[in-house]
């Protein structure tokens, strides 16, 4: 949520008529993340977000409205979509494709607790079981194809012993992939990206996930793994902490008991989510776009994560089997 485009008050003024919110009195860019324009804005109605898509296109955006739009009507705390008196959710601003969004209350919980895990853990659960008949189905665009495409272009930054870690873990999990094992996983609508500053609580009541931007159609178990990888970790070492992993993971399986396949495939998965964000990382540090606010995020955390859980040890998960 860095700044690549900015927006001021003039700029929105006429645009917001389009909306039923009444005229915008205050707009402020939103500094944390790196994909798209953020604007927290004020209207007449109340607060809401504004989102300029830097990358995303117009075709590909009602996926991610759409399942907001989706999961909020299931009762899953997740931002709302607000359609413009058309009935269109994504509309152009500065030419680009923009939309806006309720605003969550509450703020993130960046030090939690087992507790706030065990939220995060049953809503995740609830929201993959609440969007599994969700009738979009678009892939996780930061899958084996990303993948594949992205290491040639960071390979030339590293050194030896980094380019053989990433290729050999590419390796690992293009062969999972290919695996019966693999293909057999419950998958539908992921978050993937649920990190700590995703979420909103009020003390210990989650109020909210928002920035489904990186959400695609992937295993339900790799968006569990992306999610402990950064919710039950010590910040500076990047190992795990047993009381918040059991905790998430105890409370998701309250929801939606994990399969014994998923059990096989766990450590994989957190090596997998590891890798995902290191490469992104990595990308995003020898190749950084021009924008307001951004710093781009240090690549070293998630190559010690991914060490870590190469090696273990890992909580295991509970499942039911077959």
């Amino acid at each position: 949520m860095a700044v690549f485009t900015s927006v001021s008050l003039d700029d929105l003024q006429e645009w917001i008529k389009q909306f039923s919110l009444g005229q915008v009195s205050a707009v402020r860019g939103i500094s944390s993340g790196i994909e798209n324009s953020n604007f927290f804005i004020t209207t007449e109605s109340g607060e809401y977000v504004l989102t300029i898509f830097e990358n995303l296109s117009f075709e590909q955006l009602p996926f991610y409205l759409k399942l907001m739009k989706h999961l909020a009507s299931r009762g899953v705390l997740v931002p709302d979509p607000v359609c413009n008196q058309q009935g269109e959710l994504v509309t152009a601003l500065h030419g680009k494709p923009a939309a806006i969004v309720s605003k969550l209350e509450g703020s993130s919980q960046m030090s939690p607790l087992p507790v706030h895990c065990a939220e995060v853990g049953a809503m995740l659960a609830k929201m993959h079981l609440a969007a599994a008949d969700f009738s979009i189905r678009q892939k996780n665009l930061r899958a084996a194809e990303w993948r594949h495409a992205t290491v040639p272009d960071v390979l030339p930054f590293l050194d030896a012993e980094k380019q053989h870690l990433l290729k050999a873990e590419v390796h690992f999990q293009d062969a999972l992939e290919a695996s019966s094992l693999y293909r057999g996983l419950p998958n539908g609508p992921v978050h993937a990206d649920l990190f700590r500053n995703n979420v909103m609580f009020d003390g210990e009541r989650l109020t909210g996930f928002f920035d489904f931007y990186f959400a695609g159609c992937d295993t339900w178990i790799f968006d569990v793994a992306v999610t402990v990888n950064d919710w039950c970790i010590d910040i500076e070492s990047g190992a795990l902490d047993e009381a918040r992993t059991l905790a998430l993971l105890n409370a998701y399986h309250s929801v939606r008991p994990f399969t014994e396949p998923e059990a096989l495939v766990w450590q994989a998965m957190l090596r997998a989510g590891a890798l995902r964000f290191w490469l992104s990382r990595l990308y995003d540090f020898y190749m950084p776009r021009e924008a307001e606010m951004l710093t781009p995020h240090d690549p070293g955390h998630f190559e010690r994560i991914l060490r870590l859980r190469e090696t273990g040890p890992v909580p295991p998960l509970p499942y039911f089997s077959a």
